[in-house]
């Protein structure tokens, strides 16, 4: 647990820079009145509450706290907290050499001439509490010499947990004080605030990213991913193999090293389809600075996906619905995608097929108008999740976070090469993904995938043959008995109504006797 002291002084600060800059804001002979009015109108207002619903997942698209908010309104996650620490990088001071060899000696546990040729202590890039290191290995691993440090600054980590400690244990107790905090349940989500924010310093687990994406592309001629050094990688420091590159926004560059922007355009695309809806493992927070271009003579013209932090999944069923999604609707098979809609559970089961069709017809019709040239499939994938809305339904936030990283690909690819054909290019990687999903190649993967659970079962298979004949045997009797308990009871009330009978008869007949014989 943090120090009760560090988290009193943080919230005192955030207290009193909060009240400060409200005093400021009030007019200048009216300030206690304009405060009070401030926070009644807050307390008591409904659209206040909804406000802030609709600002919280602009603290971390993925977590699964802001997940319904995220699917009303996307465009909200154009401001994320991804791209907040991007925009302070160059505002972090970088660890001088001396502290920087220090740290590299302590997360190594021996020194660096062991280790490496050269080492640049000087940042070639400095991060959000991180910087990134050139060296150059004594013994090659991998056939790799060159290689990349990024270095943990755990002072400011630290610090970093400790604010984000303050912001659970103030939601805490705000829960406890406050019916409306319960209602927005802010303990829930500072916690998955937390979470998304320390998922960033986390570098066992983008080491893990990096190679699972690299295992996914290997051998792939478009893409370059770094080989990761695992024996040099530690909770503060990341070992991978250096690949000389420029950003994909520097277009001199690129076509000083001959490389063709139109191809180059086409493969961001075709590759980041690849990576989110064949792979379901896919960058969510991709812009310009992280993806970047190898120049290197064995790599030169394949692209190079950087920061492995921020990385998102999805699951067969989300991956299945999005790609036959994107094709039925590619095809304006309306009726089909709104199947695929209904059997998702993304809409109410009282929804009827025909008005979502109708819908979906509505939204998508307008694109297909369009001239080819102005077509964006990254908008058309929009209506694919958020037809949904108007009935009362929703798509999961990673789908729609799917959307967003494919979004920012094709503006990637359009800003690198205006007359990209886009649209065209999704349609026919979409198709080869379903070709590829209901073909021998999936059925194979599916088989792949049952195997294992069918060595478990595959033994055990004269027991469980033995329980369903015992069990069949148990129903049967059962059956039996069932029925022959109704024939006793039809035959017990047959006998009690013949006895009936044969008693009122005797009376009758005992009667009539005795009046005839008077």
């Amino acid at each position: 647990m943090r120090p009760l002291f560090r988290r009193l002084l943080l919230l005192f600060h955030a207290l009193r820079y909060g009240a400060r800059l409200i005093w400021l804001a009030a007019p200048e002979h009216h300030k206690l009145r304009w405060a009070a009015t401030l926070v009644s109108r807050l307390h008591g207002s409904d659209k206040a509450r909804a406000s802030l619903h609709g600002a919280l997942p602009q603290l971390g698209p993925l977590a699964s706290a802001f997940a319904a908010a995220l699917v009303e309104h996307p465009e909200l996650a154009g401001g994320t907290l991804h791209d907040v620490i991007d925009a302070v990088d160059h505002m972090q001071a970088p660890l001088p050499p001396q502290a920087v060899e220090r740290a590299l000696e302590a997360a190594f546990e021996r020194p660096l001439t062991t280790l490496f040729a050269s080492v640049d202590l000087v940042p070639a890039r400095n991060g959000f509490a991180e910087q990134t290191h050139i060296a150059r290995l004594i013994a090659p691993v991998d056939g790799h010499c060159n290689v990349s440090i990024k270095l943990l600054r755990e002072a400011e980590v630290e610090q970093i947990s400790d604010e984000a400690a303050l912001l659970r244990w103030v939601a805490r107790w705000l829960e406890k004080f406050s019916g409306t905090a319960r209602r927005l349940q802010l303990r829930s989500l500072s916690g998955s605030f937390t979470q998304e924010l320390l998922r960033r310093f986390d570098l066992r687990a983008e080491a893990a990213n990096l190679s699972q994406t690299g295992h996914h592309f290997d051998r792939d001629m478009r893409i370059a991913v770094p080989t990761v050094i695992w024996d040099l990688c530690t909770p503060t420091t990341l070992v991978a193999q250096r690949i000389d590159t420029l950003s994909v926004a520097n277009v001199i560059g690129l076509h000083a090293h001959h490389i063709k922007l139109a191809t180059l355009a086409a493969h961001i695309i075709e590759v980041v389809s690849e990576q989110t809806f064949e792979h379901g493992f896919f960058h969510a927070a991709l812009d310009a600075e992280r993806v970047r271009v190898s120049i290197e003579p064995d790599t030169c013209g394949r692209l190079v996906l950087a920061d492995f932090a921020i990385m998102s999944s999805l699951s067969s069923q989300e991956r299945h619905f999005f790609v036959h999604g994107a094709s039925a609707l590619f095809g304006q098979q309306y009726g089909h995608l709104a199947d695929l809609h209904r059997n998702a559970g993304h809409v109410p089961s009282s929804t009827r097929t025909e008005v979502l069709e109708a819908e979906l017809r509505t939204r998508a019709e307008a694109h297909f108008a369009d001239e080819p040239e102005a077509r964006s499939a990254g908008a058309l994938f929009h209506h694919l999740l958020h037809a949904v809305q108007p009935f009362g339904g929703a798509v999961s936030a990673r789908l729609a976070n799917a959307q967003r990283s494919f979004e920012q690909a094709e503006a990637l690819a359009r800003a690198l090469h205006p007359g990209v054909d886009t649209w065209n290019i999704a349609r026919r990687t979409l198709a080869g993904i379903a070709r590829r999903d209901l073909g021998h190649h999936g059925w194979i993967r599916r088989i792949s995938q049952e195997l294992p659970h069918l060595a478990h079962i595959v033994p055990r298979m004269p027991q469980l043959a033995v329980l369903y004949l015992q069990h069949q045997h148990d129903q049967t009797r059962s059956q039996r008995d069932a029925e022959l308990t109704r024939e006793l009871g039809r035959e017990i009330r047959r006998t009690r109504a013949l006895l009936w009978a044969c008693a009122v008869s005797g009376a009758v007949l005992g009667a009539g006797a005795i009046l005839l014989a008077q």
